[in-house]
């Protein structure tokens, strides 16, 4: 019986193996020939798998696009959520969002590429996509804000709506030069200080107690 199970368990887990596969090829063809350029015969390829099984997975390569970056932004979400669960102080979580979020681009630039570059040129995506994604990983920086303004450190006038997408706006910038630079002009580090430091100045109740 136990011998059963757990080829009951591998069958299962083939799909699921495939389809990661699938997506990890995506990701570095359309990171390295652009969503337009890139033919889902390539992705196959990379894949090592027939071009008639992607279609198995997905619908068409937009399809496999919109997935690629569901995939993408779970990963992000998940460990966000997990760097700034183990800071209790909500300034200093600002940092810690700040830093995180620059070192996932520049540890993946072919992801960076992805987020930066060829989401964006997909009229398709950004017209048709609801992208609930990416208001959950906003809606983690009005997290921070609010239990700052219910802890007393962040001002109360503050409008956290405003002001994640502010913060994230400055995050997103500094990723484009991270990842589109020919030349590493920053280093992470100091860059996520600056931007941490610049918000939470204008965030706290007294900026001289900035972490």
């Amino acid at each position: 019986m136990a011998t059963v199970k757990t080829d009951n368990n591998q069958r299962k887990s083939r799909p699921k193996d495939k389809r990661d596969k699938i997506l990890q090829a995506a990701l570095k063809i359309f990171a390295q020939k652009g969503f337009y350029k890139a033919k889902v015969t390539e992705i196959a390829q990379e894949a090592s798998v027939a071009d008639g099984t992607i279609y198995l997975y997905f619908n068409n390569k937009h399809d496999l696009l919109i997935s690629l970056f569901e995939e993408i932004m779970n990963n992000i979400i998940k460990r966000m959520t997990e760097a700034i669960r183990q800071e209790p102080d909500p300034l200093k979580r600002i940092g810690v969002f700040a830093l995180t979020h620059l070192q996932l681009i520049d540890e993946n630039k072919d992801l960076g590429v992805i987020i930066q570059v060829e989401i964006r040129q997909s009229s398709k995506f950004m017209k048709e996509y609801k992208n609930e994604r990416f208001a959950q990983y906003l809606n983690l920086i009005a997290r921070i804000i609010e239990d700052g303004q219910e802890s007393g450190v962040i001002r109360r006038e503050v409008i956290p709506g405003v002001a994640k997408r502010a913060f994230f706006g400055a995050l997103d910038e500094m990723s484009r030069v991270l990842v589109l630079s020919p030349h590493k002009k920053y280093e992470v580090f100091s860059a996520a200080e600056q931007i941490s430091r610049i918000f939470i100045s204008g965030l706290a109740i007294d900026p001289k107690a900035q972490p």
